[in-house]
């Protein structure tokens, strides 16, 4: 059980025991233990049960229920809590937007116990009359259980990518070869995964059903498999799983047929001549080929990367020979957008600042939440003052590597930043984002982004449509007047990489870079685990096309200390500081 895991378990406790109205205080404790257990940087299950105390910071008690979780895959609080609760009503939790207390009201008040009765309770408008809802939440209800609904049997990428790292390490095992690949959405990068697909070679497929009907985690179902598909369900996610079985000869081909989209596979080939193949697929089914190199090759293409076979112009591009050099993890030279304890962090700023340094990165771009954020511990004016001071004293003692005085600016409802003008100057740089009011229409949604681009502050725009994916959809904008605003203001779109966001969507990031929009890789971390995430924002963008010369954060540290303090000199009028503040 990894710290995600636990940390899940704990918070899932609280919740429980707010909607039984338990001891607040045994409530924030058990709060206390979730976060205690998310901000550590390694893995708890990998400690002495009797050295959980010292290691992790946790009392006796909660390290107790720490050992009790490890070693049972529960403990007896949440046990107990989940033996007097209808399932349905702890399903019900995970619904964005109703915490436990109106869970506690629908439950207690109309006897909801089931997903569906909520539902028929919201439609026939019940809902509505109880004490502390009305029309407003009920409506939210519909639209989080419709949202629900379609991201049922849906994993994230990581989700996706771990479970078939799994499963493709047992099939090796158990037939004896390195013959097993990822194929489908999973190889292309798609940051939702619907199907976990994989393709194994061997020429004993019932080796493979036997393996794959005999795991706990996964249910076969025997009407949609055959000799040489095995298919099923993740008994957890709930997500399709598929293992197709092909001899070792064919493994290459089948590999690629099941790594591309349909648009990819049967796009006409420029200048087919005589009786040759048309598209990818007719050669792919008319030879052998021991390597997917060498089909593009015979087809007279460049070699196009699976996370490109969507159909979206790359054979014409792979045709001429102008596809590019794709960004690469180790092109990253820095990353921005990161919290620390100052806000809702996890990790001091020395601990963020010299993970980065001991990694071989160059600098830290710092961005804690604004003022308005008052959820997030945001910065007032003073704080932003001590915590400059801070930056200067760790800059001083870590250098050559930097840390940039950021903040991510909450944009207010009508479009200005967080802060007035002096205190947004005393920044190096500033990532505006959004975070309230997000049921606006398109047009205002929009209009509220394009005054903020417009801000002369503004360096970054951060997760343009705030976005969760599976969770919550994005607020609605016109992509391509934001897009075309930071083109003609000079502001940089950050790919925001935590895997739950990953927006900028990768759909348009070719937009982007087609008007000359620098794009960032931004973690959004909030602990130094959070850093693993860049990778997931490198995927994005190469899916769109992704250069490093595109990619802010592929800049050197000289090269983004010259950038902000160019564009802050061009800023007029001239900046200047409060004494009383900044002096």
């Amino acid at each position: 059980m990894d710290n995600r895991a636990l940390t899940r378990a704990f918070q899932l406790a609280a919740q429980l025991m707010e909607l039984h109205d338990e001891n607040p205080f045994k409530i924030r404790a058990i709060e206390g233990t979730a976060n205690a257990l998310d901000a550590l940087s390694f893995p708890v299950s990998e400690v002495e049960r009797s050295g959980l105390p010292d290691r992790t910071g946790l009392s006796k008690t909660a390290a107790a229920k720490v050992a009790e979780l490890l070693d049972t895959g529960t403990f007896s609080d949440l046990q107990r809590l989940l033996d007097i609760t209808p399932p349905g009503v702890v399903e019900m939790l995970k619904i964005k937007g109703i915490g436990p207390k109106k869970i506690r009201s629908l439950w207690r008040e109309l006897g909801i116990e089931t997903i569906d009765q909520l539902r028929e309770a919201a439609e026939t408008d019940q809902v509505s009359k109880l004490k502390g809802f009305g029309k407003k939440t009920q409506e939210s209800i519909l639209e989080a259980l419709e949202f629900a609904g379609q991201s049922q049997g849906k994993v994230l990428y990581p989700q996706a990518e771990q479970l078939a790292a799994d499963l493709a390490q047992r099939l090796r095992e158990a037939l004896q070869t390195e013959q097993v690949a990822e194929a489908g959405e999973l190889r292309r990068r798609l940051e939702i995964v619907e199907t976990v697909r994989l393709v194994a070679a061997t020429e004993q497929p019932q080796k493979a059903h036997e393996l794959l009907n005999s795991l706990d985690g996964l249910t076969a179902d025997p009407r949609r498999s055959g000799p040489f598909a095995w298919r099923g369900r993740a008994t957890e996610s709930g997500v399709l799983v598929e293992v197709l079985v092909v001899a070792p000869e064919a493994f290459a081909t089948e590999v690629f047929l099941n790594s591309a989209a349909d648009e990819h596979l049967d796009e006409t080939l420029p200048g087919v001549q005589g009786g040759a193949p048309a598209t990818l697929r007719q050669w792919a089914r008319r030879e052998k080929f021991q390597q997917e190199e060498a089909l593009y090759e015979k087809a007279g293409l460049q070699f196009v990367v699976p996370e490109l076979r969507e159909g979206l112009g790359e054979i014409a591009l792979a045709a001429e020979k102008k596809l590019p050099r794709l960004l690469e993890d180790g092109d990253l030279r820095g990353s921005l957008h990161n919290h620390s304890t100052y806000s809702d962090g996890n990790h001091s700023i020395r601990e963020m600042a010299t993970w980065l340094r001991d990694h071989g990165y160059e600098y830290l771009g710092l961005c804690d939440h604004s003022q308005a954020a008052h959820y997030a511990n945001g910065l007032g004016p003073e704080r932003v003052r001590q915590q400059h001071q801070e930056i200067d004293k760790l800059n001083a003692e870590l250098a050559p590597f930097r840390i940039f005085k950021g903040i991510e600016s909450d944009i207010l409802g009508d479009g200005s930043l967080d802060y007035s003008n002096d205190v947004l100057a005393s920044f190096d740089f500033i990532v505006a984002s959004v975070h309230s009011n997000l049921k606006m229409d398109e047009r205002k949604a929009t209009d509220r982004l394009l005054r903020a681009i417009e801000n002369p502050y503004t360096t970054m725009l951060g997760h343009p449509t705030g976005r969760l994916l599976l969770r919550r959809q994005g607020y609605p904008i016109d992509y391509k007047a934001v897009i075309d605003a930071c083109a003609k203001h000079q502001v940089i779109i950050e790919i925001n990489a935590n895997p739950w966001r990953l927006d900028l969507d990768w759909r348009w990031v070719r937009y982007a870079l087609d008007q000359g929009v620098q794009l960032s890789i931004n973690p959004d971390a909030h602990h130094t685990n959070g850093y693993e995430d860049m990778r997931y924002g490198v995927l994005m963008g190469r899916k769109g096309l992704l250069t490093k010369d595109m990619t802010f954060n592929a800049k050197s540290v000289e090269e983004v200390a010259t950038y902000f303090a160019e564009r802050k000199a061009n800023i007029k009028p001239p900046l200047e500081y409060k004494k009383s503040l900044f002096e």
